[in-house]
């Protein structure tokens, strides 16, 4: 099997995917407007999708944990004296990034006492406005400890206010948002040219698409054609990751580029696309993330990045932030142009790295993850970071590593949930991701209707929705549905009866009068397979899911020194374990993985509300492997990978593999064994 790196594009843009062209003269939820591109499907508001089962637990986890409560847990910058409340404490991103995700989640969840935290912040951000259209934060303060204090004109920090903006719009219609905006977006176009995206700061350079995608959201609302024209400008004054992906080696090196700035940036030529459509701007992202996989891509879904590009050595950290950013690129690029490759990497680092590196309590994450990963423990490892992080970006902390995660991690499933749904330009449904949910939307001549999908995916392979609407008469529309490229047999039923059986790497739509209590069936074969990685290593894949070596976990909590409290907190636990990790698969494993596995699935836990954790993990594959004594520790990680195929005297025995986003511990990449 390729590496998932290399599947991209695997379907059709939005010219061709099916039902793509509107179907009524009247679209239930506008598209682009001209002349920019159409996008194959169209985002839901805030608070139409309402997450369930499993994903309703880590949406409750974030409630109660972390997310709900950063004022308490971290208020020397989410608390009063922060900038973006008018304070003389933190001017930067952190608080941003705090509401950014703070906020979806108050209005998937509909709750007031959450709502309640994020209004102070919108009310200041509106309020600071200036007659010029500045806003936010405009004096620097002297430097203190743990606090970014002395760049409050930054371009970069905005972009963040900018997305929350366009959500808090989203949930509330607040007319002063779109002024507010308008205002700014003006003061752009004027000051830009003086004082351009990096004249504070590189990060703004790497992190335009985001400022960008804001204001071809703000075109659509408006119509105001100096918002094109800012486009353009922010498109030339921002990294050309374009010409990056299409011309140069950068991915093909080691620290040629931030590991948060590549994963932001990875949308924009597809953000930039909706303006110029171009097949060159589609055809860069397809070639960044072929490169990429070359010397960097990790099984996961994420690239070893620590924090510059180093490698696809499974002892190479994943940064956090990376991967909730580069969540929220997927979602963008998938509703743009429709490509199911992007849904299938979306899931994939959703199911795989995301669970792994927070907490089952939402409390303290992980800043670096490593795909091999057998001691997660305060130690010196092979890290750009080591020198300046003191040895602490794989425990499981609150500031430990860097506090950018820690204030970041938040938006990662908030923005997940509310992507499992799309309206279509032919005013029917999209399911393109899967999870446990509910949608409630216009469809057809205006009708509403909600469909509700009740799922263990992806802990099993049964899709089952639900439509219900009031009224006998029917309403006639498209539901779309996203076959996976992994996916081989897939079967579509409606009301018992079969009516599909779709390829992988597809979009189904099944176009038909629908009524009150209809059922559809979305069957989704998983089979056994194997991928190649580092040092030619393998990793086992069923579904969208990366299975690792089952090891049991021993947490310690541990404090940190007097000392060094203000800078990494107060606590954080270090986990060990007394199994063996250092096996091999033999050949026949990993060349017909199907025949020489055993799965087993445990129906109870699959239902359960939460199954992130060794103890709780549903699905169980078991394969026969060998150890492998010459394979040992080094500086408390697993030692320079064998190359496979390698030798061991040892005989085999069986091991149990789980979800690799149910493991702390694990070894995902194997060596190959005779």
């Amino acid at each position: 099997m390729n590496r998932p790196f290399c599947i991209l594009l695997a379907c059709a843009f939005a010219a061709s995917v099916p039902g793509a062209a509107a179907g009524a003269s009247a679209p239930n939820y506008p598209n682009n407007r001209a002349p920019l591109a159409p996008k194959a499907y169209v985002e839901l508001p805030l608070g139409a999708v309402r997450a369930k089962g499993w994903l309703g637990e880590m949406l409750e986890r974030q409630r109660s944990g972390a997310t709900g409560r950063m004022d308490e847990l971290y208020p020397e910058v989410m608390g009063p004296r922060n900038g973006w409340l008018g304070g003389d404490g933190d001017q930067w991103e952190r608080g941003p990034y705090w509401i950014d995700g703070l906020l979806p989640l108050a209005w998937l969840l509909d709750d007031a006492e959450l709502k309640a935290k994020v209004r102070p912040w919108i009310e200041w951000i509106l309020r600071s406005q200036r007659e010029d259209g500045y806003f936010g934060p405009a004096t620097d303060y002297p430097g203190e400890f743990g606090l970014q204090r002395n760049n409050s004109a930054d371009w970069w920090p905005r972009m963040v206010v900018l997305k929350i903006l366009q959500q808090y719009y989203s949930a509330t219609n607040d007319r002063r948002v779109i002024d507010f905006m308008t205002r700014y977006f003006r003061y752009q176009l004027k000051t830009l040219p003086d004082k351009p995206l990096g004249h504070w700061s590189h990060w703004a350079v790497y992190r335009a698409c985001d400022n960008l995608q804001a204001v071809y959201w703000l075109y659509n609302l408006t119509g105001d054609g100096f918002l094109l024209e800012l486009g353009d400008l922010l498109h030339r004054q921002g990294h050309d990751y374009t010409g990056m992906f299409l011309e140069s080696d950068d991915l093909k090196r080691f620290n040629s580029i931030h590991c948060v700035n590549l994963a932001q940036g990875f949308k924009e030529p597809v953000i930039y696309y909706q303006r110029r459509p171009e097949r060159r701007y589609l055809d860069a992202v397809k070639k960044g993330f072929s490169d990429l996989a070359l010397l960097h891509g990790q099984p996961q879904g994420m690239y070893g990045a620590d924090e510059g590009l180093h490698g696809g050595d499974p002892t190479q950290g994943s940064e956090l932030c990376a991967a909730v950013e580069m969540m929220f690129s997927l979602e963008q690029m998938m509703g743009i142009t429709g490509d199911v490759a992007f849904a299938d990497r979306l899931e994939r680092v959703a199911f795989n790295a995301l669970p792994t590196q927070v907490t089952d309590d939402f409390m303290y994450k992980q800043y670096f993850q490593q795909p091999n990963q057998v001691m997660a423990t305060r130690h010196t490892r092979n890290f750009y970071e080591d020198a300046v992080h003191a040895q602490t970006d794989v425990v499981f902390g609150t500031l430990s590593g860097f506090p950018c995660c820690y204030s970041n991690m938040h938006q990662g499933w908030p923005k997940f949930a509310q992507h499992l749904w799309f309206a279509t330009p032919d005013n029917g449904v999209a399911a393109l991701i899967y999870s446990p949910s509910e949608v409630t939307l216009r469809v057809g001549d205006g009708r509403t209707v909600t469909i509700a999908e009740q799922t263990a995916y992806p802990m099993e392979e049964e899709i089952r929705f639900s439509v219900r609407m009031t009224g006998r008469d029917g309403e006639r529309f498209p539901f779309h549905l996203r076959i996976p490229g992994w996916c081989e047999g897939a079967e579509v039923e409606v009301n018992g009866e079969r009516v599909q059986s779709p390829g992988g790497g597809t979009i189904a739509v099944v176009e038909r009068e629908w009524r009150d209590g209809d059922s559809l069936v979305l069957r989704l074969p998983m089979r056994v397979v194997t991928s190649r990685w580092y040092e030619n290593s393998v990793s086992v894949e069923r579904g969208p899911l990366v299975y690792a070596l089952a090891m049991r976990e021993e947490w310690e909590l541990k404090r940190f020194p007097d000392a060094e409290v203000r800078q990494f907190g107060r606590e954080y636990y270090e986990v060990t374990s007394p199994d063996a990790w250092n096996y091999g698969l033999p050949v026949r494993v990993a060349d017909k993985p199907a025949e020489n596995s055993r799965v087993e699935v445990d129906a109870a836990k699959a239902r359960s509300r939460y199954f992130w954790n060794y103890e709780n993990a549903p699905v169980r594959i078991r394969v026969k492997a060998k150890r492998m004594p010459a394979w040992g520790l080094y500086n408390e990680m697993t030692g320079p990978l064998p190359y496979s195929v390698g030798t061991t005297p040892c005989p085999e025995e069986e091991v149990e593999l789980i979800p690799y986003g149910c493991s702390t511990l694990r070894v995902s990449e194997f060596p190959v064994v005779w």
